[in-house]
């Protein structure tokens, strides 16, 4: 038998998903410190395992024309740099849930050192681009993760 790692995919911690990544020489520019770009790449990579921890199954929706989520509208905070071989941890939690959107705030954090932080809300759209309703299921997947307690509309 022959051994193959597994692909990432963070944990769920109560209402927060967290998921790891290192910070390569690919991400960083000739000081060593992590491109900002690289933020953006982590936090989505972090909000796909999300969906895959949840069972949300975005090749599926795509491939059958159902839609896919899009990020509608980003605001990112920098506040220390990330620097080459750092352990990050990316935080997500869904803040506000609506029947074709959901609201996420991100966290880029080194240990207990808050690096970047974002927040943005994602909408699903049909093929043609314009907002659907998100799956019934997906919305009760994202329940879960409700950080407030505000009802889903």
């Amino acid at each position: 038998m022959t051994l193959r790692p597994t692909p990432p995919d963070g944990l769920i911690d109560g209402t927060r998903h967290l998921y790891a990544v290192r910070v390569y020489y690919e991400d960083t520019d000739l000081s060593q410190v992590a491109y900002h770009a690289n933020y953006l790449r982590w936090f989505e990579r972090a909000r796909s395992d999300l969906l895959r921890r949840l069972d949300i199954d975005q090749r599926a929706a795509v491939e059958s024309g159902e839609g896919a989520y899009a990020v509608a509208d980003l605001s990112i905070r920098y506040l220390r740099p990330a620097r080459l071989d750092d352990d990050i941890v990316i935080e997500t939690q869904c803040t506000q849930l609506r029947a074709a959107s959901c609201r996420m705030h991100q966290r880029a954090l080194r240990g207990d050192e808050l690096l970047a932080e974002a927040d943005l809300r994602v909408g699903f759209v049909a093929p043609d681009g314009r907002p659907r309703r998100q799956p019934r299921a997906w919305q009760e997947a994202f329940k879960s993760l409700l950080s407030s307690e505000e009802e889903p509309q």
